[in-house]
């Protein structure tokens, strides 16, 4: 077993209290070099609103191509869970996962999408991709 999973395999139930406490766990990649789309869905997603207090419920969707690491799922749960006490707005939750995963897996690419419950009458979708278009052309150019 790898030595730096400690949530895998491990009874622990003690939710981390925030996004900063949680850690992203990370494995070794045994296919570097096939160019492959991991897909994570967690459905049950809950932040606070930042203005009201009131709960935010959303569907996380995760698309990353690994480089040469991947997350571990189970401390990904416990990090995306972390977020349910976390007052946010909607955008900056989906910026804020992508930033996280990026630098604790520094991905080939990777999309963060953030479908959230209607609040109002309205339903908020923010997606986030790394690199960005941006980073991307600057990419290109040089």
């Amino acid at each position: 077993m790898n030595d730096s999973l400690t949530l895998l395999g491990n009874s622990q139930t003690k939710w981390p209290s925030s996004p900063q406490e949680a850690k992203l766990e990370i494995f070794p990649n045994k296919s570097p070099q096939s160019h492959y789309w991991v897909h994570l869905d967690f459905p049950e997603f809950s932040s606070l609103c930042p203005v009201t207090g009131q709960p935010d419920t959303a569907r996380i969707q995760i698309r990353y191509t690994p480089a040469a690491t991947c997350i571990e799922t189970k401390s990904l749960k416990f990090y995306l869970t972390s977020f349910r006490n976390t007052a946010s707005f909607n955008e900056e939750i989906v910026n804020r996962i992508l930033s996280d995963l990026v630098a604790a897996c520094s991905p080939q690419e990777c999309i963060v999408r953030g479908d959230f419950s209607a609040r109002g009458g309205i339903s908020l979708t923010a997606q986030a991709s790394y690199p960005s278009p941006n980073q991307a052309a600057l990419t290109k150019e040089s």
